[in-house]
């Protein structure tokens, strides 16, 4: 009896083989012939046990380690896949892990050299994603460069022209662990030329954390009139950025010293702009004192012999108990495209809105209407079988060529697809002309919604809004000045992917802006009723 049973149990193994090269397609060749090799015939009974049954795999395995214990899973563990994704109990566990934590996106926003990139390092290096050779190496290679204040940044810029320019250019992406919530950090830059990546950063992110450099002359450049601290708060609002953590850095500065007086002065200077811009200073603002390049007030909280006047949170306290956007993980699925590459098929990268994906979905890519199906969900560095709303996610698609793809495309769902129009009326609110610049129809600028950067024209003024009643005008404008809120028709060349704000906020806001600089913000209020079946 007791062989019959070991020559069972060696069948059960080796179709559970079988049934792996199914789950995993990133095996070699041999792996896949060797397990075909073992025989369908156990497939197949496998199969039939787990429809008549379906007991989870970790308790299979548990029970056939009691009746047999020399008999471990590891012999018969399928050649060239790592221990991490080769089993489905671990995929599983993976999941269950995902579903457990809450997430949050955190874009890093503000001028130019406040050190976003190094308190992102720093965060990085505090959780523990970084070890300490790592770092060791960075200090040198800053020290060689002369820049050896930049180290920390390293670990965030890592291309070679953001190292020798110790500029962000593109965003920078990574993830860390507190507690209760995992977070991707979205290192945006700072730079004036590179606003449009910092958009494309902060349209994915719940949270911002605007960085402010306490040095003597650095906050005042970031907040004249054209300074990247005044940009970035505005474009931050615009973009669906509700809640705000203000980090004064730098203040380990010798011309700062943990000094309570400029602190105060940076917040008072702050909060009537912010308040300027749409936010509610008392709910979704946050000032907090830190020293990015030593750590200070990041992790733990700060100590009294450092600074004495401060006794609220540090950092990680404060992003802990950010409260989440509410998501709907049943409604219609909408995921942006960000960016795409091949890898063993299409793979596409972005946020999910709303609605949920699940491995095998059939969906479809919009404006271009291609039918795909989905292969594999990566969240993070984790392959997960269905991931819900609010997650930075990669997935790989059949059915559609990279080449056939753009970002500002998107993902959505068969039964319910996002509208592709090339006209929409809109609400805006004019920020900034530029110099001698009206704003009338026949006016054109760079459209920035959600992944989308499409030129655009604004087509006709329709209604002027009293800034006083918040009630349309009678007379219809013919042109608007600075300040003006005013209801207008937007036309695009190309069609794009877009939602009326009240239905998807994230899909329906948007920015114009001109020559590098940020003209108008607004919210998509119409579409064409022609718009589904254009």
């Amino acid at each position: 009896m007791d062989i019959e049973e070991d020559i069972k149990a060696l069948q059960l193994d080796s179709s559970e083989d079988t049934v792996l090269v199914n789950v995993e397609d990133a095996r070699p060749d041999e792996a896949i012939k060797h397990d075909k090799a073992d025989g369908e015939d156990s497939l197949m009974e496998e199969e039939r046990k787990t429809d008549d049954v379906e007991k989870p795999d970790m308790l299979e395995d548990e029970l056939r380690d009691e009746a047999h214990p020399d008999l471990k899973p590891e012999h018969v563990e399928p050649k060239g896949v790592s221990g991490k994704e080769s089993s489905p109990p671990e995929d599983m566990q993976v999941e269950v892990e995902v579903n457990k934590k809450r997430h949050l996106n955190v874009v890093f926003i503000g001028h130019v050299d406040a050190g976003k990139s190094t308190i992102g390092g720093q965060i990085l290096l505090l959780s523990g994603q970084v070890d300490d050779r790592t770092i060791q190496k960075y200090e040198k290679e800053a020290k060689d460069k002369n820049r050896e204040s930049w180290y920390m940044a390293y670990i965030m810029d890592t291309n070679e022209e953001e190292r020798v320019k110790g500029i962000t250019v593109e965003v920078g992406r990574a993830h860390f662990e507190t507690e209760t919530t995992r977070f991707t950090i979205l290192d945006a830059p700072g730079h004036k030329s590179y606003v449009p990546n910092m958009i494309s950063g902060a349209s994915q992110a719940d949270i911002g954390v605007l960085v402010i450099s306490a040095r003597k002359g650095e906050f005042e450049t970031g907040y004249e009139r054209g300074g990247q601290t005044r940009e970035h708060v505005q474009l931050a609002k615009t973009l669906g950025v509700t809640k705000l953590i203000i980090v004064v850095n730098k203040m380990d500065d010798p011309t700062v010293n943990w000094s309570k007086e400029r602190y105060d002065e940076i917040e008072s200077k702050m909060v009537p702009f912010l308040r300027s811009s749409g936010y509610n200073v008392k709910k979704d603002v946050q000032f907090l004192p830190i020293s990015g390049l030593f750590g200070s007030n990041l992790k733990t909280r700060l100590e009294k012999s450092v600074c004495p006047w401060w006794s609220g949170h540090c950092l990680f306290e404060v992003l802990d108990a950010v409260e989440v956007p509410p998501r709907d993980p049943n409604g219609p699925l909408r995921m942006p495209i960000i960016d795409k590459f091949k890898d063993m098929g299409t793979v596409v990268m972005g946020k999910i809105e709303s609605g949920s994906i699940r491995e095998g979905d059939n969906l479809l890519i919009m404006p271009n209407k291609a039918a795909v199906k989905v292969l594999a969900i990566f969240c993070d560095e984790d392959r997960v079988r269905h991931v819900g709303p609010g997650e930075n996610v990669r997935v790989r698609l059949s059915g559609v060529e990279e080449d056939d793809l753009l970002s500002g495309f998107v993902l959505c769902s068969v039964a319910k697809p996002i509208p592709a129009v090339t006209e929409f009326v809109a609400q805006l609110q004019i920020l900034e002309l530029l110099d001698n610049a009206i704003f009338t129809a026949g006016y054109k600028a760079v459209l920035h919604v959600h992944a989308v950067v499409e030129e655009c024209e604004i087509v006709e003024l329709m209604q002027q809004i009293d800034l006083k009643t918040k009630k349309p005008m009678k007379k219809k404008p013919l042109f608007v000045k600075n300040g003006a809120i005013v209801l207008c028709r937007v036309q695009v060349n190309n069609m794009i992917c877009v939602e009326k704000f009240s239905n998807f906020a994230q899909l329906g806001r948007f920015t114009l802006r001109t020559e590098g600089k940020t003209v108008a913000v607004g919210k998509i209020t119409a579409l064409p009723t022609v718009a589904d079946s254009a």
